[in-house]
Formats: C-alpha cells, structure tokens, sequence
C-alpha cells in the first residue's frame, strides 16, 4: 500500500479518492469555490511525486501542464505508489517590518461626508461604521496585502501568500508567453481569485465586511500589475519591452501610466464600486513596485546619491536623488526565489535562511525551526559565500576534483549541483549588472553612495556581508546600508492615505531616465564578470573581463530575456 504526503505528515493511498478528499484529511487549506467541481480552477496543487498514479487530466484541467494538476480532478488510481503534493499557494514568511513611511497629514481619497462616503467628491456608498482600504505588493513570486483603517491610518492586518500564477512559469518571461497562448486570461483570474480568497479569510478573521473596503492600491511590475488588471502583456515582452499603457503614454493618448478601475469589474470582492489602483509604471520592465519604493524611501527628499536595490524575481535598481534618478530592471529569473534549483525553495516554513560551515560540515537555521525541506534566497546566498570562503568553489562555480555536486545537508538529501551553481551565477550576473552599469552611467563609484536601500522580503533576510563577498551587492560600506523591509506595500499604503503623495509621484516619475542594459555596449563582458562568485569592483571604471573568462565555466551562457 503506497502513501500520500504532504511535508512531514502521510496517509496510505486509497483508490478512487482525490488530492482534495486527502487535503482534507491531512488538514491542508486548499481553496475552492466552486463546490470542487474543476471550473473556479483555484485548487491548484503541485504534484512533487507520483503524478503517474493518478488519473488523466480533465478538459477543466487543459491549461495546466506537469507538475500541476487541480486537486479536486485528481483521483488516485494506483494506490501501490507514493504522492507527494502541496498546494500552490502556501504562506511564506511574512515580512511585517518596515520602514514607517511619513504621510504629512490623512488625505485619503475615499472619506466620509456626513452619512456618505465618497470616493474624490463621488458618492459611493452609505457610511457603515468603517473605511478600509487594501495595499498590495503583487510580486511575481510572493503577494503581500495590508489592511488599512482609511480614517485614521493604522494597519488592522497583514496577509501574504504565495503567487498562485506560478502553473504559468516561474518568471515573468515565461508568464507573458503563456498569456499570450490559448489560455489567454487565466493568470488574470488566477491572480484575481487568490486575491479574493485573501480578502475572506482576512475578513473572516477580522470580523470585518468586505463591502467596507473602498479602495485597493496595487505595486507590481510592469506584467505582474497589467495582469491583474487584465491587460495584454505581450508587447512587454517583445523590443522596445513596454506596456500598452506605456505606448499610450508615450502617442500622448493618455497622461499617466497608473491605472483606476472599479472593483466589479475586475471581478475583485470588496465594495462593488471601490476603485482599485494601479500605482503608475515608471518605464519598460521598471513598474509600480520601485514607484512605491521610491514612495516608501521618500526618495524626492534624498540630497545625496541614494541607491535603492529592489531585490526579486525582477531585480530594480534606481541611482540618484530627488533632481536627477536613472533606474533599470534586471530580469535576474526564479533562481533565489525557489525556482531552477533542485532544493531551492520561497521563504516558507522548513527552508533554510541561513547556513555557515562549522567544523567541516554546516550548521543551518530554518524557517519555523522545522526539519529543513529546502534552501531559500537568503540561505543560497550564504552557502555560495560559505563555498567560497572554505575553498570548497572557485569563483567560476566549480567544485573540487571537478564534482558534480556538494552535499549540503546529508542526512535529508539536500545538494548543489553544478548546474544549480550556473543558475545561480546567471541570477547574480543580473543583479550585478543592473548595478554596476547603473552606478557607472551616472558616473559613481559604490565608494560614492551616501545611502544604499535594500527593499523586499527576500533583501530584508539577506546577509549583507556574504551578498557583498559574491557580488550580489555593490561593496557600499555597511553603515550606509538600510534595510526598509518590504517597502513596496509601505508605499502602496502611503497613496492609499494621501492622495498628495500620488501627485507627488506622478512628477517623480518624470525626472526618472531609464536605463536599458542591453543596449550598453560591453554588456556581454560586465555579465559574465557578474557571473563569478566574486566582489563586485570597486571603482566606477570598468574592470570587465576579456572573453577567455568562458573558459572552464561550468555553464553555457545564453542572454537573459531582456
């Protein structure tokens, strides 16, 4: 008799039964809506093993390939095997940390007139007792949603969950591809859906109705924000890589690049007339996440060069200050954020955050204090340094004796691979290059950067000084560097409490020259450097290497999806 699994709790198969019945079981929240009948297509489940046990996919099923399936369609019919499955969205750890965010006084644009509220002088409902409103950072890995008290401020709550678009691609390349397919429209409502059964349970939780809630303010990048509002992202991801609200902008048929709709029409389950906000994009893959970044940082009050480095699946880097700001996007891929690593993992229960070497082997911490199930962002980046300061790596990723992979923690299987190594080392040439050319075209040194601005969950968990030993960070002296947590939601909050702010941001964004990577002409040379677990240099001058650096590398580069 084989088993079913789910992290570190089992039951023997039985045939005939679906994943559901045995989420059920082993007391794993599932979301559905649809009675389990295949068509909210919310129960998305990742089959890690035994996908041959269980039955054929249904035609509710046809937009989803290997490894994913939809758990209330999966039945087992061969119960001598094991299956392994988890649920496409799981809680990671939730950054809650941040830094406040001065708003010079309330000035939301939902308040309360009397008996009425209103919505920028336009009535929407009749007052109930309450004004909330919803900031949400929509990254392309993880989702994380404050819920606001408009009338005075506070934060009632703070919810995160994994992005449940991830049965699209692990990236924001491969997502647009999909989108562009014959399930066109799924992402969006697979986005839409997640989000709602957010808002529930919240609520839920909370005591608090939905129907209070009158705005939602929305940072993501560029395709992650157009997807959620059901936009066509194809032309980001083709030359020149902008949006259709950017080529709109650009012929001057309309002024600004944020977007304001009404709920209903989005299908979003708050008050049916409350708008939902799409902070505006700033320039090709740079979108209304580093705009609410530069919210959170108050980044038009900076005299000095300020460096803000937006860590993730898209890396964002912005160089300069309140008069003069160049800012690009690095397309640095899933590799620390749990994809194209054989045990990598998002910063969820069970994964490693950190590691050193202790006495010939490692000493870990994971998340939760559970047994370690995988290696996270922040956990790779100190391994990778570990590696390097043991000998147990040279700077081009190779292993002693030419190994194919190194033992990491033994007893629970968990490796790195050769080519885990070469994923890893591209994901890095990304952030370095974003950084490094940045720096260099406004003409600085890391030497020269009075303030450096890690943003995001996975920055705020990162050990700097391990991050600055490979290269995934510029070598900016470690007093100067800030960790502000997840700055995006902070600044999704601060225009959902002052419509100011949005105005502000708005002239902003126009001081904001973008720079694109590709078109710099010793590109190819600063990415491979960046490809070397090794320190990024510290001078502005270029120091790029000369092509014979390929020699001996353990991977076989291919331009990233710029």
């Amino acid at each position: 008799m084989g088993t079913i699994r789910h992290n570190d709790r089992s039951l023997e198969l039985e045939a005939g039964r679906t994943l559901f019945d045995y989420a059920d079981e082993l007391r794993v929240q599932v979301p559905t809506s649809c009675g389990r009948t295949g068509s909210c297509h919310e129960c998305i489940v990742e089959v890690q093993q035994g996908m041959e046990a269980l039955c054929p996919r249904s035609p509710s099923e046809s937009f989803l390939h290997d490894p994913y399936r939809l758990a209330c369609q999966s039945a087992v019919v061969d119960d001598s095997g094991d299956i392994g499955f988890t649920p496409l969205r799981r809680k990671p750890q939730i950054l809650t940390r941040a830094t406040p965010v001065k708003t010079a006084r309330l000035d939301p644009m939902v308040v309360r007139r009397g008996d009425e509220v209103v919505y920028d002088q336009q009535v929407v409902d009749r007052y109930r007792g309450h004004l909330y409103g919803l900031a949400m950072d929509l990254g392309t890995t993880t989702v994380v949603i404050e819920l606001v008290d408009l009338e005075n401020g506070e934060t009632l709550a703070v919810a995160s969950f994994e992005n449940p678009q991830r049965f699209g691609g692990s990236d924001i390349m491969n997502r647009i591809s999909y989108d562009g397919g014959p399930f066109q429209g799924e992402l969006h409502q697979a986005i839409v859906k997640g989000l709602n059964f957010e808002i529930r349970e919240l609520c839920k939780r909370l005591r608090v109705r939905r129907r209070e809630i009158y705005e939602v303010a929305v940072a993501g990048n560029s395709t992650m924000r157009d997807l959620f509002f059901g936009l066509d992202v194809q032309s980001i991801g083709q030359k020149p890589y902008k949006s259709l609200i950017e080529h709109e902008v650009l012929e001057g048929k309309r002024r600004s690049m944020s977007l304001t709709v009404e709920a209903a029409s989005l299908g979003v389950q708050v008050h049916p007339r409350a708008r939902i906000f799409g902070l505006p994009l700033i320039a090709s893959h740079v979108g209304a996440d580093t705009a609410a970044d530069l919210v959170a940082i108050d980044m038009e009050r900076q005299d000095e060069v300020t460096m803000l480095v937006d860590v993730g699946t898209n890396t964002e880097v912005v160089v300069g200050n309140g008069e003069r700001m160049m800012t690009a996007s690095c397309p640095a891929g899933p590799a620390f954020e749990g994809g194209l690593v054989k045990y990598g993992m998002p910063g969820c229960e069970g994964a490693i955050e950190s590691i050193g070497a202790v006495n010939g082997r490692f000493d870990y911490r994971t998340i939760g204090g559970v047994e370690p199930q995988g290696i996270c962002g922040s956990g790779l980046i100190d391994l990778l340094a570990e590696l390097r300061r043991t000998d147990q790596m040279t700077p081009k990723g190779v292993f002693p004796d030419r190994a194919f992979e190194i033992n990491v923690v033994p007893e629970h299987g968990i490796t790195l691979s050769r080519e885990d190594a070469s994923n890893l080392a591209q994901a890095k040439a990304a952030n370095f290059c974003g950084q490094y050319i940045v720096m260099r075209r406004f003409g600085i040194a890391p030497g020269d950067v009075r303030r450096l601005y890690l943003a995001g969950g996975f920055a705020n968990y990162v050990n700097v000084a391990n991050a600055i030993e490979i290269g995934f960070l510029a070598p900016v002296d470690r007093d100067r560097i800030v960790k502000v947590g997840n700055a995006a939601v902070q600044g999704a909050k601060a225009v959902l409490l002052s419509r100011s702010r949005r105005e502000s941001l708005e002239r902003l964004i126009g001081r904001i020259e973008h720079v694109e990577l590709e078109t710099t002409p010793d590109f190819f040379e600063v990415f491979v450097e960046g490809c070397q677990f090794k320190p990024m240099p510290p001078t502005s001058r270029s120091s790029t290497a000369t092509g014979d650096i390929c020699t001996g590398l353990p991977w076989t580069w291919a331009p990233p999806p710029w």
